[in-house]
């Protein structure tokens, strides 16, 4: 039955495809809920608890669940406890950036199994989908998992993202665009692809400092300005899943060249090419500054964490252009706030860790900029994610799709029997549960129900 078949329904008798699909639904509630008793399950799939445990032990047998020992009485014997192997099933999840890409490997209890491996690649570089692959592959030879647990591959890339075709249309050649069919042909695997900023946005969410939250803005501090919405319990991505542009939002009718071809956008204002901007001019103006006396004739060498490096050392000139930053980019944010009124605002990405140096001058953005009863319900805080937020979103989103509950015709491109959801059973829209935590973010979240529809 697993992994391939998780990815599509084969030929069955109706009988036997009943059987599957509840097979399929334990698989998923053991996903969300970490674990559970066989009442639990009955009750939850309406079936009785004679047809839960046969089912169970049938899972139990093909090495996908296992005894979790007894749960807490409510009355009589306490009940058997079951949960998801962790050696079962494996997904290969890659979060892309602007200008590098990050590889892991996760199990079926949302914890990175194997070593974060980088590659030198981005989304126009016409060698992508093989580069990935020889990656993915070094990744699954050294962590020792046979290849047929790989259950499936999840990528998140900057871009224009249609997550339910799976095409990228910012990459520049149009033959390269349609990047989950590319991608399903190397690998021979279920593929996911979606915008950067909405996977990480879903981490956050599920695992940091968004969780729980019914209106939540995750934007990723880098490069570019990445923003993934959470808006009344759900995963937002608009119409056609371009939701989220904040990074070109226009501010300055005179500014700077943008990389969309427009001026003045916020990300020529307050991304980290804004700061070494910012920084570089001041070197060559012979600003008294660390920056000055260490990168004067070699500016192309400072990188913005050497910026945030030297504010933390007392340097005001460092530190003043990370206030000026932060002033434009509070001034971004205040319009989402003025329209959208989040609960939370979680500032991830790089530029992030300058920590007090961007979060005062942003708070006294948005004073100056925002209703005072609109901007006294919203916390702006920074992820302790240490920006793994995308890979987990990526990783916990695929194994949604994996278990989930639907039945269409494979999209050119795929292995056969394998396909996605239609469009009214997007990410977006499926039916989900809070997901079972990896032990290395418990700590840093309070576990409680919500009900995000994915």
């Amino acid at each position: 039955m697993i992994p391939a078949a998780l990815a599509g329904e084969p030929k069955m008798t109706v009988n036997e495809l009943k059987k599957y699909r509840l097979k399929k639904k334990i698989l998923r509630l053991l996903y969300e809920e970490g674990s559970c008793s066989g009442p639990e399950l009955g009750k939850q799939l309406g079936i009785s608890l004679p047809t839960a445990l046969i089912l169970v032990n049938d899972l139990i047998g093909e090495k996908l669940v296992v005894p979790r020992g007894a749960g807490v009485s409510t009355g009589g014997r306490k009940p058997s406890m079951y949960g998801l192997s962790g050696d079962s099933l494996y997904v290969i999840a890659c979060d892309m950036g602007r200008y590098s890409a990050k590889m892991a490997l996760f199990n079926v209890h949302n914890q990175r199994v194997s070593a974060l491996r980088s590659v030198d690649t981005h989304i126009d570089d016409p060698e992508l989908v093989e580069k990935l692959y020889r990656a993915a592959e070094a990744l699954v030879a050294e962590t020792g998992i046979p290849a047929e647990k790989i259950a499936g591959v999840g990528v998140d890339m900057p871009g224009l993202v249609d997550a339910h075709q799976g095409i990228n249309f910012t990459i520049k050649d149009q033959a390269r665009q349609p990047v989950r069919d590319l991608l399903g042909r190397r690998f021979q695997k279920l593929v996911y692809v979606d915008n950067d900023a909405r996977m990480q946005a879903f981490g956050e969410y599920t695992f940091g400092k968004a969780r729980g939250c019914r209106n939540a803005l995750i934007v990723n501090w880098s490069w570019g300005l990445g923003l993934g919405m959470i808006l009344n319990g759900r995963l937002y991505g608009g119409t056609t899943g371009f939701a989220g542009e904040l990074s070109h939002i226009r501010m300055a009718d005179d500014g700077e060249l943008c990389i969309c071809g427009k001026r003045g956008c916020l990300e020529t204002l307050a991304s980290s090419n804004a700061i070494l901007r910012l920084a570089r001019k001041g070197i060559a103006e012979g600003r008294i500054s660390q920056l000055t006396r260490q990168f004067a004739g070699r500016p192309g060498e400072l990188t913005v964490e050497q910026v945030i490096a030297a504010a933390r050392l007392g340097d005001e000139f460092s530190i003043s252009v990370l206030s000026e930053t932060g002033l434009a980019f509070g001034k971004g944010l205040s319009y989402l706030i003025q329209l959208l009124n989040p609960e939370v605002i979680v500032l991830g990405g790089p530029v992030s860790k300058a920590n007090q140096f961007v979060l005062t001058p942003i708070q006294q953005a948005l004073n100056r900029y925002c209703l005072e009863h609109i901007l006294g319900n919203t916390t702006v805080v920074t992820s302790d994610m240490d920006e793994d937020s995308g890979l987990l979103g990526t990783a916990s989103m695929l194994y949604q799709f994996l278990f989930c509950d639907f039945q269409t015709a494979a999209p050119q491109g795929l292995p056969e029997g394998m396909s996605l959801p239609p469009p009214s059973e997007t990410p977006y829209n499926l039916p989900g549960a809070p997901l079972a935590v990896p032990e290395e973010h418990k700590e840093a979240i309070s576990y409680m129900n919500t009900d995000i529809q994915l």
